[in-house]
């Protein structure tokens, strides 16, 4: 594909864990870009991975339909990260990972973009018993009858500086002498955010076949359980893990979803009771990082390098032998 500075890319959700990875991979390609955020005001990080003027982040919600044609006027490729993991006021999950994806893919296809990336989650399925999980394939579904040509992403779960399981996990670590285990013999296959980064950068730039769903997963497949064993050997804590069924998990997570940000809420706790794993199908069908000419990167590799804070003595604890 041929690189020009003057591609402008639109990526909506792109001051978020993901999207800060991927702006910066843009900037390096030297793409302009576009970030559509709810808050522009709170996505000024992103200037400086760009040269002057490389990187601008602008208005735009995906319950607005207007505000995300302005977003896309204009732009060769259009990526959408934008997802919620529980609803709060006018945030829904039919709003924004339905109605939203259909108005972004909509306005994409309509502004004559080349390439449209979205990204969903491992596990999205019509026939979930999870809310969450069937309004992330009702948008996936949404998004191909409006730009058939568009390819979607599923990650597992996502893991990095700054990601939202790990460095929860080690601060309740911190925090309680005892971590409840909801969903402890649910699989997952977490995939460095960095490899998503670029699985998201070789779809736009056509490295991939159009018009399919790629399952994202990182190289080890660990149970809850085992998850939350590797945040306590990272840590260097010894909490105990106490098993909690389901229907205890949804009355504890009615306390904390009143919180401003949920620490659990009753459709994550029937989340938890899945595998959230690459399928079989998808590695049959080369629908993987192996697609991308990716080899994902383990936790181990990772972790330690951001863990370390949540140890009891900070990172002087990596001295002890």
């Amino acid at each position: 594909m041929d690189i020009s500075s003057k591609d402008l890319v639109t990526v909506f959700g792109g001051s978020g864990f993901v999207g800060t990875q991927l702006v910066q991979l843009l900037a390096r390609r030297g793409y302009r870009i576009r970030v559509a955020v709810r808050r522009p005001d709170l996505a000024g990080h992103l200037r400086p991975l760009g040269d002057v003027g490389q990187v601008v982040p602008i208005q735009a919600n995906v319950r607005n339909v207007e505000s995300v044609r302005r977003a896309v006027a204009g732009a060769a490729m259009v990526v959408n990260l934008v997802g919620i993991g529980f609803e709060r006021g006018r945030q829904r999950f039919d709003a924004v990972h339905v109605a939203g994806a259909r108005s972004v893919a909509t306005a994409a296809a309509a502004a004559g973009a080349r390439s449209f990336v979205h990204m969903s989650v491992l596990g999205a399925d019509p026939a979930a018993a999870s809310l969450a999980a069937r309004s992330r394939a009702a948008g996936e579904a949404a998004v191909f009858a409006a730009f058939p040509e568009a390819i979607v992403l599923r990650p597992s779960l996502l893991f990095g500086p700054g990601d939202s399981f790990f460095n929860l996990m080690g601060a309740l670590a911190r925090l309680f002498p005892v971590l409840p285990v909801i969903g402890g013999n649910s699989r997952f296959q977490p995939v460095f955010v960095k490899d998503v980064a670029r699985a998201l950068l070789i779809a736009m730039e056509d490295g991939v076949k159009r018009g399919r769903i790629y399952e994202l997963g990182g190289p080890e497949i660990e149970t809850y359980r085992q998850l939350l064993q590797r945040v306590l050997a990272a840590t260097g804590r010894n909490n105990p893990l106490l098993p909690i069924g389901p229907g205890l998990g949804k009355l504890l997570a009615v306390p904390m979803g009143l919180l401003p940000t949920p620490l659990l809420t009753a459709d994550q706790v029937i989340q938890l009771q899945s595998d959230n794993v690459v399928s079989a199908e998808a590695q049959r069908e080369h629908r993987t990082l192996s697609a991308f000419d990716i080899t994902p990167t383990p936790m181990e590799a990772i972790l330690p390098g951001y863990m370390w804070r949540f140890r009891k003595h900070g990172q002087f604890d990596r001295l002890a032998v």
